[in-house]
């Protein structure tokens, strides 16, 4: 706490940003005074599952854009040891895809709450719908016989 402030920090990759992302900045939101928010850069991300369809910069100015966040920064880590020391955050929210994986900020003072998802929407299922869609329209192309008109 900074101030009688509570300060909370979110983050996430933010790719192909959708409302589950909207909602879990929110939640954040609704239990801060002081909102940070930290955009993955996609050499880290890249580190743990696909690259970005949407390159970092971008990503990070349609966080900035928002109302919600009071400061954006870069993430470079998942681990967020040294950034609980410089950022005196008092919470951290993390989508339960993430569940068990931050317990270890209880030990640091840090209050770590597992945003649920939910069923849904994800930048996961969002990147299969599109590859399956554009799969569809090729195998449909390709089946489609040209018409010959006869003069």
């Amino acid at each position: 706490m900074f101030k009688d402030k509570t300060i909370v920090y979110t983050s996430g990759t933010f790719d192909m940003f959708h409302y589950n992302h909207l909602r879990m900045i929110n939640y954040a939101r609704s239990l801060a005074d002081i909102l940070i928010v930290g955009v993955s850069t996609d050499e880290l991300v890249a580190s743990y599952k696909p690259k970005p369809i949407i390159p970092y910069t971008e990503r990070l100015q349609i966080i900035e854009a928002l109302k919600t966040p009071d400061i954006v920064i870069p993430q470079h880590s998942l681990d967020h040891t040294d950034l609980v020391k410089k950022l005196n955050m008092d919470a951290f929210v993390v989508g339960d895809d993430w569940f068990g994986k931050y317990d270890y900020l209880n030990e640091l003072g840090v209050k770590v709450f597992y945003f649920p998802y939910g069923t849904g929407v994800s930048s996961s299922n969002l990147r299969k719908t599109i590859h399956d869609s554009y799969e569809e329209q090729l195998r449909l192309q390709r089946q489609a016989k040209p018409s010959i008109k006869e003069k």
